[in-house]
């Protein structure tokens, strides 16, 4: 392994590339495939890709990616599923967010950076369909370098089997890796997606981790790659049972008030909202996680 881990970056920045593609093929195939229910008489939501461009302060090429959303769909309100590789030096807050987080030395001295991954977050014209958070990372500085992501689940309405279902998925992926990670995971996205200021969860959990790094990159790599396969079979088959449900307007703005949460949390504690905005990175694509609409009460 190189000390750089140029190879590893490569195969890192190329897999959350693969995982974008196959996600937006099955968005896309769920759009095809909604015949019945609400919106099924409007044309199927295809997703508007964007080249995102991120330059030094010296005009120096630093990296970019591609922002995909879909807007005004038959099932999909709003989604947007980004991947972005983005490099050159950490700015003074960056660093001293970073060095008081993690702890790593010499990041004053050095501190170049690299980052690569996928981030995605949809919201469901249904309110009976749940909104999902999916992200996963690679971050390397000459000091350390470590994988983060994981998903959860953000139903308005409800439903435990769906819980149980999205939850089963998650955890039979991180089996294959010890059975001590899901319940370590599972804990970790409860503490990480509360929402202090309301004294709730924002949603109804699922996996998130971050800072992993085992020290074998073989390993850590081809667990986050599980982690990203488990997304669509978690997930997909909850968007096809309710996709087609009736709702009205109560429904309808309980799914609004719930945004709101949504976009309070994500504005406000998230960490990769706030790295994203910290190192210059397009605004449009850090902000494509909020929603379309929202309501407070």
């Amino acid at each position: 392994m190189s000390e750089d881990l140029s190879q590893e970056k490569a195969r890192a920045s190329a897999w959350f590339r693969e995982l974008r593609d196959t996600i937006v093929a099955a968005f896309e195939g769920l759009e095809d495939s909604h015949s019945d229910g609400p919106f099924a008489d409007q044309p199927a939501g295809r997703f508007e890709v964007t080249e995102t461009k991120r330059s030094a302060e010296d005009g120096s090429d630093a990296g970019g990616g591609l922002m995909s959303v879909m807007r005004g769909g038959r099932v999909f309100e709003k989604v947007g599923v980004n991947v972005s590789t983005v490099y050159g030096t950490l700015g003074e807050r960056a660093q001293n967010a970073m060095a008081a987080r993690k702890g790593i030395p010499g990041m004053k001295e050095d501190p170049r950076f690299w980052a690569s991954g996928i981030s995605l977050v949809a919201h469901m014209q249904n309110p009976h369909c749940p909104a999902v958070h999916m992200n996963t990372r690679m971050f390397w500085t000459p000091h350390a370098w470590w994988f983060g992501g994981g998903s959860d689940l953000n139903p308005c309405l409800e439903y435990d089997e769906d819980t149980a279902n999205f939850h089963a998925v998650q955890k039979a992926h991180c089996d294959k890796h010890g059975a001590a990670h899901y319940p370590r995971l599972k804990a970790w996205a409860d503490e990480y997606f509360f929402v202090p200021h309301r004294g709730r969860a924002r949603g109804v959990g699922g996996i998130f981790l971050d800072d992993h790094c085992t020290g074998d990159w073989e390993a850590d790599f081809s667990f986050i790659q599980d982690i990203g396969r488990a997304f669509l079979p978690a997930y997909q088959p909850l968007v096809e049972k309710r996709r087609a449900d009736d709702f009205g307007e109560a429904e309808k703005d309980a799914q609004l008030v719930h945004r709101g949460l949504y976009a309070e949390y994500n504005l406000v504690y998230d960490r990769g909202t706030k790295f994203g905005l910290e190192t210059g990175h397009d605004a449009n694509a850090v902000l494509m996680s909020l929603p379309p609409l929202a309501k407070w009460v």
